[in-house]
């Protein structure tokens, strides 16, 4: 059987949040509103019509969900600041009461012994900015350097573990090019201009911390999936490849001093033309201490020549009759190896941390207790995974579960429980699920 005393003494576990999923008072003290505010107010965007406000209420009721951390037994709570919450504006004035919620957030979890990781961009951009065109916009930059800036010297003498963004390619995708996330924006004419902002972003956000906060560990996270052809046909790689390139490289590559991945695909090709980004590459190009993977699936793909730009469509799970969580997800720990060991390869990524991973299942109360024996085998496998490639001399440094309570899941509204901790969303009663305690005698060994 798996313990955490395998990893060793200095392994850092820990549990992973998001402000928008958590947070509650969207438009209370002093907070402006988020993209997602806005989205969540359209009908039809979110699965049920669900309502991002009051989510877990976590902004009156976060003593009570650090202490829910220390009775798991996790030593780290990864979380986001709401940009809108400290610039209603975006830039600008300053929103005092924001300000101190997250430095009273930052002084229970030290006070119980919770090391906090804090996210600076967790898809969260206040709508003001997206007046401007958000992502797309040149502007977007200096706001966001802005934002960090008073983030740094406002916790940067507290916390010293920092991370940039979250998922860069999930909210440029599903945001600015599909449309199915906040704000909505569809075509490679707001992707390729987001994409770049985002990559300059990461970098230049980083170089502020290095010089604002001393002995920070700064991070950034990226959305990973091995990416597996359907066929060994010449069509079915070369669509996994493109596939890839987007999902996998398209970030991480810039940071690493290389560029944009653009070599062998025309469409990139002429992003890089049309944007001259081979002239930013020292600015995209920043050394990370650490590097953060989330990981909940390996995605197969076949060739579609009717799919615009990338000719590539994905086989589910399902119709593949492989084991899948309630997402329709593909369960495959190999395949979280697989995706470990590929960006372990890259020479300037030094140490890996493991920032989100979980599943979600139709979790249900039953006489008090929530049994979710799918999500704790989900997590066996998964980290024996983990150990395997740490055992091969992979320096991976930290694990964190997604998520500690159930949340608002985007576009999948109240609908997708990912959590430890079961919400009630009526009544916003937290119950410890099975894995929960799982996790707690897990992290006792």
């Amino acid at each position: 059987m798996i313990k955490a005393s395998d990893f060793g003494s200095k392994f850092i576990w820990g549990v992973a949040t998001a402000a928008a999923q958590i947070e509650g008072t969207a438009s209370q003290y002093g907070k402006g509103p988020s993209i997602w505010d806005t989205f969540t107010a359209k009908n039809g965007k979110i699965k049920k019509n669900h309502k991002l406000d009051p989510a877990c209420d976590f902004y009156h009721r976060y003593a009570e969900d650090v202490a829910l951390v220390k009775l798991l037994g996790f030593t780290v709570f990864r979380f986001s600041i709401a940009w809108s919450r400290i610039l209603p504006n975006g830039r600008g004035e300053v929103n005092q009461e924001g300000i101190r919620f997250y430095h009273n957030l930052i002084d229970e979890c030290l006070s119980n012994g919770i090391t906090p990781y804090i996210t600076l961009y967790h898809w969260d951009l206040p709508q003001a900015l997206e007046d401007e065109g958000g992502w797309t916009s040149f502007s977007i930059n200096a706001a966001f350097n802005a934002f960090v800036s008073i983030c740094a010297m406002e916790y940067g003498d507290k916390v010293k573990n920092w991370i940039v963004l979250n998922e860069p390619f999930g909210y440029t995708s599903l945001g600015y090019m599909l449309g199915v996330h906040a704000p909505g924006k569809t075509g490679l004419s707001n992707f390729f201009p987001a994409v770049l902002h985002t990559a300059l972003a990461q970098a230049e956000g980083g170089k502020i911390l290095r010089a604002e906060i001393s002995k920070a560990n700064i991070g950034t996270t990226f959305s990973c999936s091995e990416i597996i052809p359907y066929t060994q046909s010449d069509s079915d790689l070369l669509a996994a490849k493109r596939v890839d390139t987007l999902m996998n490289r398209l970030f991480i590559e810039p940071t690493q001093g290389m560029g944009f991945p653009t070599a062998n695909w025309d469409v990139l090709e002429k992003f890089q033309i049309e944007y001259g980004t081979w002239r930013l590459q020292e600015r995209m190009k920043f050394d990370f201490d650490f590097i953060g993977l989330q990981n909940y699936f390996p995605l197969v793909v076949k060739y579609n020549a009717f799919i615009p730009v990338i000719q590539a469509w994905e086989v589910k799970a399902k119709s593949r009759k492989k084991p899948h969580t309630a997402m329709g997800w593909e369960i495959n720990a190999d395949s979280f190896y697989n995706i470990i060991k590929q960006f372990a390869a890259y020479p300037n990524v030094k140490n890996i941390m493991i920032t989100e991973n979980g599943a979600a299942y139709h979790d249900k109360i039953s006489n008090g207790n929530v049994v979710d024996a799918e999500r704790i085998a989900y997590f066996e496998l998964y980290l024996q995974a983990l150990l395997k490639a740490k055992k091969e001399g992979i320096n991976i440094t930290g694990y964190m579960a997604w998520t500690l309570m159930d949340n608002f899941e985007w576009a999948e509204g109240f609908n997708a429980r990912f959590g430890l901790v079961h919400t009630d969303f009526h009544t916003l009663k937290r119950t410890i699920k099975y894995s929960g305690y799982w996790w707690q005698e897990f992290l006792k060994v």
